[in-house]
């Protein structure tokens, strides 16, 4: 069997089996090694020389925790509570539902934005969730519905506008590969080519929003214990609260440094008198705390894809679904689309994945008879398809990183599953069709 194969199904059912994700990772890339030939002091030295490549987005999000509590100390949470709550109490029924669909327009707004207006990815998220969930909470809003309208927002954006992340997504990864491997790309239109695809994003957001209309109680104990909502707040407290999450978003644009902004954040919080000095220490600690999980799945999760990497077998997965393709551009356009997925989800990062498509695939849709503005449409969506629904993908280790500072967002069942159902299957859908259409 292929080792990439081997890894991400083993990962992936231990993970289903609520098996904590890191034990999957760690597990799954051990047989991936193994089946893969690598033997186990070979696997666990590639495993080891990718941990740091997750380190910088670990402490960046550890750092993030900090900042996040700091912002719960300032009542920041408290008073975002007070103002909805109070625009729900003044309406009736119906009222309360634009208050959700309001708050349900934001998330989904800021996560679009981050791709491009302010490209600052998943940083948004520990900022600006754990002061709304409160709200969120107290209005009975489903998770999994906030955790796919999050998703839609940070991977929609980069595979179809060339703006931001989009722009090194589109121009400067895909189209740039699918030239190098032979193909005139001078009179496609990127947009156009990724279109179809992206309906099948909306189609799925739509999905999600329909499955997860009703509401789903959650412990509202748990919340206001962590997020602090019974601390006072004032003028002086909020402007502080507003000037540091400014600096923050500021700063990391700047420097394109998560672990400076939040730093510089937090800083802020502690000069301002908002948290005591002698707080600090305690407030930091329990910051990190809050955000270990994630920090984990994601050092965890490179040490995963650098032994994919080292085992050859990627590429030994690309070539033999080209080898069963034969002549049928359906069953090519079908083959190359589920390899897409799986290499994705075992590398956790679509960015990364073209590149390895492209190599093979793209003199493969050349010989079928492919167009050129088909075969960007296949090798974009192939690399695209299980950002969403992988539990190591930022675009999913994201959400769930402000949805679950209380506990109760389970990463795969909350978080994982939903995105995977609601997005991949319909851009495996869409995509095949763009390519038979285009």
């Amino acid at each position: 069997m292929n080792a990439v194969i081997a890894a991400v199904g083993v990962m992936l059912v231990l993970s289903l089996s609520r098996v904590h994700v890191v034990i999957a990772l760690i597990v799954g890339a051990l047989v991936g090694g193994l089946t893969g030939g690598l033997g186990i002091e070979a696997t666990l030295k590639a495993f080891n020389s990718g941990l740091g490549g997750g380190a910088t987005v670990a402490l960046s999000y550890a750092l993030l925790g900090a900042f996040a509590v700091a912002i719960a100390k300032s009542g920041l949470a408290h008073a975002l509570a007070d103002k909805v709550l109070q625009l729900v109490d003044r309406q009736d029924a119906a009222g309360g539902g634009q208050v959700k669909w309001l708050l349900i327009g934001l998330l989904w707004v800021v996560a679009i934005a981050s791709q491009n207006i302010l490209p600052i990815h998943i940083a948004f998220i520990p900022l600006l969730v754990p002061p709304l969930l409160y709200v969120l909470t107290k209005l009975q809003l489903d998770r999994r519905l906030i955790a796919c309208v999050m998703t839609f927002g940070l991977i929609t954006p980069y595979m179809f506008l060339p703006v931001g992340f989009g722009n090194i997504f589109l121009n400067e990864i895909l189209l740039a590969n699918v030239s190098k491997s032979g193909v005139d790309i001078s009179g496609v239109n990127v947009t156009h080519a990724m279109g179809i695809p992206a309906l099948g994003m909306v189609f799925g957001l739509l999905m999600a929003l329909f499955s997860y209309r009703k509401k789903r109680v959650y412990d509202l104990g748990k919340i206001e214990r962590v997020e602090q909502v019974a601390v006072q707040y004032n003028p002086v407290t909020l402007l502080v609260a507003g000037l540091a999450i400014s600096a923050a978003f500021i700063i990391q644009l700047l420097l394109d440094s998560m672990i400076i902004g939040a730093l510089a954040g937090f800083l802020i919080f502690s000069v301002s008198g908002v948290v005591r000095w002698r707080e600090t220490d305690d407030l930091f600690t329990e910051g990190m705390k809050m955000m270990a999980m994630i920090g984990f799945i994601m050092i965890a999760a490179s040490g995963f894809a650098e032994v994919m990497k080292a085992t050859g077998e990627v590429q030994t997965l690309v070539q033999t679904s080209a080898s069963w393709i034969g002549h049928s551009k359906g069953i090519g356009a079908l083959l190359m689309l589920l390899v897409g997925l799986l290499v994705t989800m075992g590398i956790g990062s679509s960015f990364s994945t073209v590149p390895i498509l492209a190599a093979i695939f793209v003199p493969l849709c050349v010989q079928l008879g492919f167009s050129p503005l088909a075969i960007v449409c296949i090798v974009g969506t192939a690399g695209a398809l299980g950002d969403a629904g992988s539990p190591a993908s930022d675009s999913t280790l994201g959400p769930t990183s402000g949805l679950n500072i209380d506990g109760q967002h389970h990463h795969i069942w909350d978080t994982v599953v939903p995105t995977f159902l609601h997005y991949n299957l319909p851009l495996l859908a869409f995509g095949w069709v763009a390519a038979m259409v285009l």
